[in-house]
């Protein structure tokens, strides 16, 4: 039981990436009152878990509708997550959620209110993205009861919770560590996220040949 919600924290903290959505965060609401991001920041959690949750109580329901099995999901996703650790350990993940960022900055319009991006691009695709769907979606089908099952929502609870608290303290953690803080740890976790996802391709094919 622990050992899962362990697995599940660290799964659903590298793919989520707290520390990586906190400086993204605090330049799409450089504009915005301390209210403002508080209130962008909270709305944009509670949007993505919502989101993560649906998936997690009936994406097994979906991938039977479409007569997919678990052990090719399991593949699959696991490929989509290493794919995601190299680009977080080479950087291109971090650049590519900064040029979003900096394309949703480029379309504002200086004469209007401060723009709210709790639902896009916060909640989707930073937070509740497709790596973060198939991460949870693969958890709930190695789940064999509902203590697991609650077990794998709690961690998702906690990583949630931190990136809330990320969120409303993006500013002035980016002052205090700096960008050099953010590649380290982001590279740290992309091995990490390597790793889980050769796993996860390795239970898929245990699975699919009954190895």
């Amino acid at each position: 039981m622990f050992e899962l919600f362990v697995s599940a924290f660290v799964t659903f903290f590298v793919v989520i990436d707290p520390p990586g959505c906190a400086p993204i965060f605090a330049g799409l609401t450089a504009d915005a009152s301390a209210a403002q991001r508080r209130s962008m920041a909270i709305r944009a959690t509670v949007i993505a878990t919502i989101i993560l949750v649906i998936f997690a109580l009936f994406g097994e329901d979906l991938l039977g509708t479409l007569h997919i099995e678990l052990d090719a999901f399991r593949i699959a996703g696991g490929i989509m997550l290493f794919a995601i650790a190299i680009d977080m350990v080479f950087e291109k993940r971090t650049e590519r959620r900064h040029d979003r960022a900096d394309k949703v900055l480029a379309q504002r319009d200086p004469t209007h209110e401060v723009e709210d991006v709790a639902v896009f691009p916060m909640a989707m695709p930073m937070l509740a993205g497709p790596g973060a769907i198939a991460s949870i979606m693969l958890l709930m089908a190695r789940a064999g009861g509902w203590e697991q099952t609650a077990a794998i929502l709690a961690a998702l609870a906690v990583v949630m919770l931190l990136t809330l608290v990320a969120l409303i303290a993006a500013t002035p953690i980016m002052r205090l560590f700096g960008q050099q803080f953010e590649s380290v740890v982001t590279r740290l976790l992309g091995v990490i996220l390597a790793a889980l996802a050769a796993q996860f391709v390795i239970d898929g094919l245990r699975g699919s040949f009954d190895i």
